[in-house]
């Protein structure tokens, strides 16, 4: 296993498929993932139940955790998902780790809506998609990183993503004990 495989975060807006694509992507590297969705406060957590957008106040906390602790396992290998939605809080996480790379699933709020209307989730009600697609910049040319269709499965995603990863880092990239059958 190449150990050159860099803190990777999958961002987006909820009902993307972030959890899927990196619990995917983290087996077949061989890489630890966490949800990022774990690391909110408290006080966030409820905000977001009463369907209360979080402001970048409210993020920067919880950003900063992200961020320590994927320098905390850049050297074993991490899969982080969390929103994300803006460049300055992906700017805050290349502080911690520069070498960052960053999958953005991209989709239209009309399917998204539609995976999310029957989905239970205990804190994002459907409300607030709106609000994350206002917030929403897609990656700049200037970050490490790879755009990604949700409309196909969370499997060719994956592949897409590690393609994008061997054309930047070369071949070889997946732990072949964890590679789908």
């Amino acid at each position: 296993m190449p150990a050159n495989i860099p803190p990777i975060v999958v961002m987006g807006v909820q009902g993307a498929g972030k959890s899927t694509i990196g619990a995917i992507l983290a087996a077949r590297l061989g890489r630890r993932f966490i949800d990022g969705d774990a690391l909110h406060s408290d006080e966030n957590i409820a905000k977001m139940a009463s369907g209360i957008p979080l402001t970048d106040e409210d993020r920067l906390p919880w950003l900063k955790t992200i961020a320590r602790t994927l320098a905390e396992h850049a050297d074993d290998g991490i899969v982080v998902v969390c929103s994300a939605l803006k460049k300055q809080y992906r700017d805050l996480l290349r502080e911690a780790v520069p070498e960052l790379f960053v999958i953005n699933p991209v989709g239209s709020i009309e399917l998204i809506a539609e995976r999310i209307r029957d989905r239970h989730h205990d804190y994002m009600p459907t409300e607030l998609l709106q609000s994350q697609f206002d917030t929403m910049e897609p990656l700049g040319a200037d970050e490490r990183g790879i755009s990604v269709d949700i409309r196909d499965s969370p499997q060719v995603i994956v592949d897409h993503v590690i393609g994008g990863l061997e054309s930047e880092l070369g071949p070889g990239l997946e732990d072949p004990s964890h590679q789908a059958e």
